[in-house]
């Protein structure tokens, strides 16, 4: 970790903290990309749950992806119900180099499928960071298990 990983991680925990309740049965998440120690994008999961906060950051990137570090404050899902790529494997085709988590989840669609995707990719995943505070955000959240 890097001494403003908590800055940038605060950040999506914002950002996701203003669509809490606008979601459907999705988490609201917050995603902020950082590269060279400026955000190049950031997003929340848009209302009604799709599309979710790492395709929304990655398509506003664009290329500046490559290289960068994601800031999410739930574990990128590993398989989505529509069959559309996962926010994994989004982070992936866009050649993010490191994912910091602060919350894992237990849905049938991430429960470490996510984090195990983007490590076997050679990106590397760090998860905890702020783990209390953006826990707060998804004491209401019931992941399809």
């Amino acid at each position: 970790m890097n001494v403003h990983d908590e800055t940038f991680m605060r950040r999506a925990i914002a950002l996701a903290a203003g669509n809490v309740g606008r979601t459907a049965e999705n988490p609201s998440v917050g995603c902020v990309l950082v590269k060279d120690g400026v955000v190049i994008a950031e997003a929340a999961t848009a209302e009604g749950g799709r599309p979710h906060a790492e395709e929304l950051a990655v398509a506003a990137a664009g290329d500046a992806a490559a290289g960068a570090t994601a800031y999410v404050t739930l574990e990128p899902c590993g398989g989505r119900s529509t069959g559309t790529a996962s926010c994994s494997e989004r982070l992936v085709q866009a050649g993010v180099a490191r994912v910091v988590v602060a919350c894992a989840d237990a849905s049938k669609f991430a429960a470490g499928q996510g984090a195990a995707r983007l490590r076997g990719a050679g990106v590397v995943v760090e998860a905890g960071l702020l783990a209390e505070e953006a826990a707060m955000l998804y004491s209401g959240y019931r992941p399809r298990l």
